[in-house]
């Protein structure tokens, strides 16, 4: 296929990794040793572009501003301003915009804070390339790239472009942010099938890897968003997510708000103007239950939960970018992670090495050597020894203070951390056996090889893939002594060889030689040391991590691009999968996500490990899940990782060693890059539900309250109860700080014992309704209790009438707080009184009523009367009831409950 057909402009080459080097620098028109003109370059970057990819636009203050505005509970709060205005109640009016002002402030300070630490954490370094123009070789910046540029490439260099190479030495790439390869990957110039995935494409350069070893030149064949990186962000600008499992929640409770506010108004003012109320009247009272019905404080204190969440979990580590992901991550029941970096250390280390003497396992914290689990000190002599010898000394790398100083390919810093335990050191190796030549490694012959002075003779040392060393060697080290490589030795070795790459580690053989002269061929009759097997380990809380969110219910699945074998063989020891498990499906075997049968989607939703699997199988994964009304997690840290996690309900991304593309894509960021950090950020986002679901039952069975009061005594023809600047005043300050303190109620020790919420279930269940319409029946009960004794025991009349109506329902509100207990907590010991929060804002209410009784400005605003002292008694008695009802009715659920105990034994 031409360019013309791919939809590309001229010069263009398709599947460059399926031709040979002289066919794709043909179809790009350029001539290596040359390089391109600076006109023919400048021409097609007008052609392709910059290289650069697409940057998500960052956030502005008003974009943030106006996202504060979009919930159906604050247009039912700026509908109840429209109507206080119409209705010429300008206090009202007031008071309600002042609500607004509120909760808009919080949110958008909360938020634009952590939009801006997510935005820095993103800052993407400049980068520079070496290229050939005009016969000449200069750095120049990598925006300037275009297809047909010869770039020279160093160990060290990221890479600008995608490449076709030309010629190699030796060269190596770290791959593993773009396909999940935990190893750095051999490069050659040797062409490839057309249908090799991108992980196996050796003779293909992409944007964004590391070169960790080695030189090259290669030739541009893919810039800017026509890259592979680009192809990820264009899958990443395509992904949907949908909005948070609340705000579903909160739009459905907004929706029937509005409906149950349009219906009580109507219907209290059309029976009022039946029975002959009124008009004036009627209008007030209408105006008077608008309010009463709208939850003025609900998003208010929804907004300082979620903020208060998202400190508490950026106190842990977890950087949460908008409030509502924070609720999100507790009604998680799907956690797909990536495994390098996420799951493991992106380290390599020895795990374990195998001798004629036997299988010596190697723990790299301690720095001991077991053998059948006893500890042994590797001779000078012995073939453990001799090993330690030869891999330091057939090693480039440098071995700093600790790992981070350390530079070099890490299989070989791996090596020299090994010999280093067995007390030998390249340094002082190389004063005793100085280096004379280096053979350095080869893709072909897939072996490396160091001579060494020894005396008047040489020391050959080798290291190489085993199935490469064990065609050239002779004799294998026996203690102090040698056995020559039989049939029977040849044979034992490679099943040594199966079995340790069945259990998913990386192999390299040891071997080596005396020689008597230079011209002496290095890779024949060698003698074989043994075999050394590297894994890149699981981070130390992964195990613990894994175990808590099976045991909180949440299926936890890995996705990598690494092979099936390796990511076998982490998942058993992270505890994700055990014996009887399904073996991992490898994304060469998981069909397209259009063509799968029911029976396709079933197995696959039941997998726990996948391998080899390319971005757009990560995403079909997570739309698989989703579709089965899964809420999904997606961890990741590399590029291939970014489509996946914009797609998921919510993406988390490593901050530490996560790439910018998948922190742009991300919901969370973990900070310390932990797994156990999620755990603790779970937990917190259940906690919040729960304390959300407890905050907005409080609420609603307060407003509930001052519907019925208010809407009874209409309908009974008494006067009017409570006045509407009143409620306005009850809504925004005797409910918000109680209903607040109730949203800092800390999790029961059990909170991750329980599956999670299923998440179509509302905030508001059967059993949250049930206690906001028996908890408001019951507060109306003893406000309109209040209103019969002001009328017809104590002779009251106007302000008098609503003063005491008033204080009751304000004291009863109050102590409902303390309804909002387990109902196998006793009243005097609960969650509820153990929270000095609950204490404090009951304690706040009272002084803000006690000022709103003596200031003279304020009871005038709220028409508020003197009481006397047996009024005053009976408003404090009665708001007591409530909460006396509830510890009744609790008391006789525990009774029952036991009774049903002792029946069952």
């Amino acid at each position: 296929m031409n360019a013309h057909e791919q939809g590309m402009p001229l010069p263009y080459v398709a599947e460059p990794h399926a031709i040979e080097a002289a066919d794709v620098l043909a179809g790009l028109e350029v001539d290596r040793t040359r390089g391109l003109t600076g006109e023919e370059a400048a021409r097609r970057l007008a052609i392709f572009g910059p290289n650069a990819l697409r940057r998500r636009q960052r956030a502005s203050v008003l974009g943030v501003l106006v996202d504060q505005f979009k919930s159906p509970i604050v247009f039912l709060l700026l509908g109840a301003a429209a109507l206080s205005i119409g209705f010429g109640e300008t206090v009202e009016f007031l008071a309600i915009i002042a609500v607004l002002a509120i909760n808009t402030a919080i949110g958008f300070t909360t938020e634009i804070r952590a939009v801006r630490s997510m935005e820095a954490l993103r800052e993407l370094t400049s980068r520079s390339a070496l290229v050939r123009r005009n016969g000449t070789v200069a750095t120049m910046s990598a925006e300037k790239l275009v297809p047909g540029d010869i770039v020279i490439v160093d160990a060290g260099d990221v890479l600008a472009a995608d490449m076709r190479l030309v010629e190699s030495s030796n060269l190596s790439v770290d791959e593993s942010a773009l396909t999940g390869e935990s190893l750095p990957v051999s490069k050659t110039v040797k062409p490839v099938s057309a249908d090799t995935v991108l992980a196996d494409r050796s003779c293909m350069l992409f944007k964004g890897c590391a070169v960790t070893g080695g030189t090259g030149e290669a030739v541009v064949t893919g810039t800017g968003m026509n890259t592979e990186l680009g192809r990820i962000t264009r899958l990443v600008e395509e992904a949907t997510p949908d909005r948070s499992p609340l705000e579903r929640q909160l739009a459905l409770l907004s929706r029937h708000l509005i409906w149950l506010t349009l219906a009580v108004t109507a219907l209290v003012a059309i029976a009022g103007i039946a029975a002959g109320q009124d008009m004036a009247l009627m209008i007030k009272s209408a105006v008077a239950l608008a309010v009463a019905a709208i939850p003025e404080g609900l998003p208010i204190v929804a907004t300082l939960a979620l903020a208060r969440g998202m400190l508490r979990m950026a106190r842990h580590n977890a950087l949460i970018e908008h409030l509502s992901a924070v609720e999100t991550l507790g009604a998680t029941t799907v956690i797909l992670t990536d495994k390098t970096g996420t799951l493991t250390e992106n380290r390599m280390h020895v795990d374990r090495v195998v001798t004629a003497t036997g299988e010596i396992a190697f723990d790299r914290h301690t720095g001991s050597f077991l053998l059948d689990g006893r500890p042994i000190e590797p001779a000078a002599k012995s073939d453990i020894g001799l090993l330690l010898r030869n891999a330091a000394l057939c090693n480039n790398a440098t071995l700093g203070d600790n790992r981070d100083a350390s530079t070099g390919d890490p299989m070989e810093i791996a090596l020299l951390e090994l010999a280093a335990s067995g007390g030998v050191r390249r340094e002082e190796l190389l004063a005793r056996y100085p280096e004379t030549c280096e053979h350095a490694f080869d893709v072909h012959t897939r072996m490396m090889a160091t001579v060494h002075e020894d005396g008047d003779r040489f020391l050959v040392a080798v290291k190489g893939a085993p199935e490469a060393v064990l065609e050239v060697v002779t004799d294998v080290a026996n203690g102090d002594g040698t056995l020559p490589f039989d049939r029977e030795q040849r044979r034992h070795w490679a099943t040594v060889c199966e079995v340790l790459a069945m259990q998913g580690l990386r192999l390299l053989a040891v071997a080596g030689k005396p020689a008597q002269d230079l011209d002496e061929p290095v890779y024949h009759d060698l003698t074989l040391y043994g075999i050394v097997g590297f894994q890149d380990p699981p981070r130390s809380d992964v195990p613990g991590a894994i175990a808590d969110a099976q045991r909180a219910g949440i299926a936890v699945v890995m996705v990598t691009g690494d092979h099936a074998a390796t990511a076998q063989h982490i998942s058993k020891s992270v505890g994700l999968t055990g014996i009887g498990h399904l073996e991992a499906i490898v994304g060469r075997d998981l069909k397209p996500y259009e063509e799968m049968t029911e029976e396709d989607k079933d197995a696959a939703r039941a997998a726990r490990v996948f391998a080899r699997v390319d971005p757009e199988q990560k995403l079909s994964l997570i739309r698989l899940h989703q579709d089965a009304g899964e809420v999904v997690a997606m961890t990741g840290d590399g590029v291939n990782d970014a489509p996946a996690l914009q797609q998921a309900d919510i993406g988390i991304a490593m901050g530490l060693r996560g790439t910018q593309v998948a922190r742009e894509a991300s919901d969370l960021v973990l900070r310390d890059d932990a797994f156990s950090t999620i755990i603790h950020a779970v937990r917190e986002g259940r906690v919040i539900y729960t304390n959300i679901r407890r905050f907005t039952t409080y609420l609603l069975s307060c407003n509930l309250s001052e519907i019925l009061i208010v809407g009874m005594a209409v309908l009974a023809g008494l006067p009017l109860p409570l006045l509407p600047l009143q409620i306005l005043f009850l809504n925004l300050v005797t409910d918000v700080f109680p209903a607040f303190a109730l949203g800092t109620i800390e999790a029961d020790r059990n909170v991750l014992a329980r599956p999670p919420r299923p998440p179509s279930e509302p905030i508001l269940a059967r059993g949250q309704w049930i206690a906001i319409v028996t908890h408001g029946i019951s507060i109306a009960g003893v406000t309109l209790a209040a209103l019969g004794l002001a009328l017809y025991q104590f002779g009251l009349d106007g302000d008098g009438v609503t003063t005491m109506c008033f204080y009751t329902l304000a004291l009863a509100q109050l102590w409902h707080v303390f309804n909002m207990r387990n109902w196998r907590s006793n009243l005097l010991s609960s969650e509820v009184t153990r929270n000095h929060y609950v204490w404090l804002a009951i304690g706040f209410c009272i002084a803000v009523l006690a000022v709103a009784d003596l200031q003279p400005q304020v009871s005038d605003a709220l028409r508020l009367a003197p009481l006397g002292v047996e009024a005053w008694l009976s408003v404090i008695g009665l708001s007591v009831v409530p909460v006396l009802l509830r510890e009744l009715a609790a008391i006789g659920m525990r009774l029952n409950r036991r009774h049903h105990a002792r029946a069952g034994r």
